[in-house]
């Protein structure tokens, strides 16, 4: 890396010419060959959303997250009313393209278009969506609207530390690890320790590059298995 230095000597940042804030992400879907990656609406997604995750059965997809598990859909429609439907976090229905169905949630949150800084969360896979792929395209084109349309030049991921199964899903996506916040936060009556991880913009175009080649037709055999890991093309 090329190192920068102000008038006094003292090393300093790259300079950034003609950096403008980054648009908010839109409104509208992401298209891939196996899912749709669409803001959420509850009339639309709610009951499809809470039929897949019932599928979940002891409740261990919540354990990690802020809200839930649900066990009546009342509660899990007033909950998606009251905090899935803002700005910030931005969540988004996965919808598998075979059958029009909703499988899972992300969310887009901590979005700070000034500096180009945006965070992947709230990330809640069925087991319908689990291990398909549709789970790792969803991500792809969230990935790629941040950096490709929006332009952004930092993607976090972050997670509870004991979250072993989010920790592995953030490294083998591309991001890299980044260390341990302590004490970082008090949610669910417990103490969190918050795991860092990011894909900032000079890593995108390889990462880009692997999840094509993971995602084209030809890497899949006749009955939807991978022919190689998406470790083994980055």
């Amino acid at each position: 890396m090329t190192e920068h230095v102000n008038a006094l000597g003292q090393p300093i940042g790259p300079p950034l010419p003609g950096w403008q804030p980054r648009p908010r992400p839109p409104r509208t879907a992401m298209a891939g060959r196996f899912c749709r990656v669409e803001p959420l609406h509850p009339e639309r997604h709610a009951a499809e959303l809470f039929a897949a995750d019932r599928l979940d059965q002891d409740g261990r997809n919540w354990t990690y997250l802020a809200a839930g598990p649900f066990a009546r859909f009342d509660e899990y429609r007033a909950w998606m009313e009251r905090s899935c439907l803002g700005e910030d976090p931005f969540f988004h229905a996965i919808v598998d393209a075979a059958n029009g169905r909703a499988l899972g949630v992300a969310a887009y949150l901590r979005i700070e278009p000034a500096v180009g800084v945006i965070e992947v969360g709230h990330i809640n896979y069925s087991p319908l969506l689990q291990r398909k792929p549709a789970a790792t395209e969803a991500m792809f084109l969230m990935m790629r609207r941040v950096f490709d349309e929006l332009g952004y030049r930092r993607y976090e991921w972050k997670c509870d530390s004991f979250n072993a199964p989010s920790r592995a899903a953030a490294e083998r996506l591309g991001f890299r690890f980044e260390g341990i916040f302590r004490q970082a936060t008090v949610y669910k009556g417990r103490s969190r320790d918050t795991a860092w991880f990011s894909i900032i913009d000079g890593e995108w175009p390889a990462l880009k590059q692997s999840f094509e080649r993971w995602l084209a037709p030809e890497n899949f055999d006749a009955e939807g298995r991978q022919k190689r890991r998406l470790s083994e093309l980055r």
